[in-house]
């Protein structure tokens, strides 16, 4: 199964410099508008590639939980995050992405809360079965 994603990116009239913004397009038709973080001058009215990695952790992370939660009979009633990302010195000394934290809180329906312990193993398996986890050298760091 593949997954897309269109970047779309246009020269402007900024001289020696090169602008930024940029779009991201995706198959169904939403886009984005990227850009740069702003500590590499990028527009901080924009996504930047670093939050849109977060983002995509945190959200295959909480779509892993919900379908866990849902296979063993407790109904989510809300699920909020926010997550963070830190850029370190990765593999080699070079620039990454080496931490992601995410704090989700979950609210469940009456009668259908997880014990501790029930909690405890859904979050374990939403890092373990989540693609994005998976895919990433980060460390990853869920705080609930």
């Amino acid at each position: 199964m593949a997954h897309g994603a269109r970047i779309l990116w246009t020269a402007g009239n900024e001289g020696e410099d090169y602008p930024r913004n940029h779009q991201w397009i995706f198959p169904g038709g939403e886009s984005l508008n990227g850009s740069a973080s702003p500590d590499f001058g990028g527009n901080p009215d924009f996504v930047d590639p670093e939050q849109g990695l977060v983002a995509a952790l945190s959200s295959c992370y909480m779509l892993t939980f919900l379908a866990l939660a849902h296979k063993f009979g407790h109904r989510v009633l809300r699920y909020e995050d926010n997550a963070s990302g830190e850029i370190g010195r990765g593999e080699g000394g070079l620039k990454a992405v080496t931490r992601i934290t995410l704090n989700p809180v979950v609210s469940f329906a009456d009668g259908q809360e997880p014990d501790d312990d029930g909690l405890d193993r859904l979050h374990h398996s939403a890092h373990k079965y989540c693609f994005v986890a998976n895919s990433l050298k980060s460390e990853v760091v869920i705080n609930r």
